[in-house]
């Protein structure tokens, strides 16, 4: 019994003290937990210090960073999302997730957090990453698209001076390399049924003036200028230009095949141009590595058009359900901020366009010995990237999109039906 009343008076001293504190415990800083991905942009390390300079700064919050690869991110997010609170409060998001997050309720919606100087002083196409049916659900951060390379040297064997401009200068252009010997396929491209298919659809889409969906959401990939670049891309490969390999091939190994000297042109994302034109080890054609913008059709051009891509970015977003939204809102805040994307710049392009002018373009240009080139070519090419549709279907209706594109490719379907099939799935996606 002595033990006993001991401790209730123990017990009562501690409720006194506490009462004397306010009624409660300290509390620590509240604890933000972060999901990144471990490939492109600043490496793990890079990221890592971000985190560090950000937890000094605010000693009431701790922010905790985990990586996945890009493969495993989406279902992590997705998993992550079912349990209560969430196991993240702030998650990198891929551009084509955005419309299914957003209609499933994961993110939260930070429009009116924005100022309109913060909106103006970002690029505009890094805005269409992270704005779902004109609300605005986190910040862009990795900003990427596809560009257009070419081999030089072999372009000036070849009686040529300059790349080319339009889709049928390329052409023009592979068929004398072709004929001349100097390579057997001169395009690789990403034709393979996968996600990169997509994002080269995309780009050769826009050049002749298409669009993936009309004003109301419905496809209209399948419409006549859709149905021109397939039957143009499949008639590339009929006629021995693009290599016939491409319906397998995905972005790594376009860049193996460029790498080998076996291609003069090709269309890949920034990272090939470290690899394929200054590493010795990973490449064949070192000096010999050009960039321009990437090609549109004739009628385009004609009509002012200069170039059309895809946009491959990612943004930054806070959990709506987490417990902790404001804090993590000031992590990501810094973490996209002008002074922090400018000073780990070395892998990731930021995402403000004053970093890209006078003195703060050439200290970019300065950082390693890729940016003299990168850092302007992504200047030029960036504000002609076009994002894919922001449907919380996309992903099924990706499938459905890559199936008719290798069906088309391999002769399986026309053009016509493919698409046209691609597009049937589309609408029954919509109704469900």
């Amino acid at each position: 019994m002595r033990s006993v009343s001991r401790l209730l008076v123990f017990i009562v001293l501690i409720a006194v003290l506490l009462a004397g504190c306010g009624g409660q415990a300290p509390a620590g800083p509240k604890v933000v937990k972060v999901l990144a991905m471990q490939q492109a942009g600043p490496t793990p390390e890079e990221m890592n210090a971000i985190v560090a300079e950000f937890n000094e700064k605010n000693p009431n919050i701790k922010v905790e960073i985990e990586y996945v690869s890009y493969d495993a991110l989406h279902d992590k997010i997705v998993t992550a999302m079912a349990t209560t609170p969430p196991s993240y409060d702030v998650i990198l998001v891929d551009d084509i997730w955005y419309a299914e997050f957003a209609k499933a309720g994961y993110l939260w919606d930070v429009t009116d957090k924005i100022d309109a100087q913060t909106k103006e002083k970002v690029f505009g196409a890094a805005w269409d990453i992270t704005t779902v049916n004109g609300r605005i659900y986190g910040m862009p951060w990795l900003l990427d698209a596809k560009y257009f390379y070419y081999n030089e040297k072999i372009l000036k064997e070849a009686g040529f001076d300059r790349p080319p401009a339009t889709w049928e200068e390329l052409v023009e252009q592979a068929r004398v390399i072709k004929e001349k010997g100097l390579v057997e396929y001169p395009i690789a491209w990403s034709w393979a049924q996968a996600e990169a298919a997509i994002c080269d659809f995309v780009a050769l889409l826009y050049g002749n003036g298409g669009r993936f969906v009309d004003e109301q959401g419905k496809p209209a990939f399948n419409d006549e200028k859709g149905v021109q670049v397939l039957e143009w891309m499949v008639k590339t490969i009929d006629e021995g230009i693009s290599n016939p390999a491409s319906v397998s091939y995905v972005e790594e190994d376009v860049r193996n095949v460029f790498s080998q000297g076996k291609a003069a042109f090709a269309l890949n994302w920034l990272y090939m141009y470290d690899l394929a034109a200054l590493n010795e080890q990973e490449s064949q054609v070192v000096g010999q590595v050009k960039m321009s913008l990437v090609p549109v059709f004739e009628s385009m051009a004609k009509q002012g058009l200069k170039s059309a891509t895809i946009n491959g970015s990612m943004g930054f977003s806070v959990v709506d359900k987490s417990p902790n939204r404001e804090a993590a809102w000031e992590y990501v805040k810094y973490l996209t901020s002008e002074d922090v994307q400018k000073r780990y710049a070395a892998h990731l392009l930021p995402i403000w366009s004053a970093n890209y002018e006078g003195e703060a373009l050439e200290a970019l240009k300065a950082l390693n010995p890729a940016t003299p080139v990168t850092v302007p070519m992504f200047k030029e090419q960036f504000p002609y990237a076009h994002v894919r549709p922001k449907v919380p279907y996309y992903l099924e209706g990706s499938k459905a999109l890559q199936l008719a594109l290798q069906e088309a490719l391999t002769k399986q379907k026309t053009p016509a039906q493919a698409l046209n099939d691609a597009a049937a799935k589309w609408i029954e996606l919509q109704s469900k």
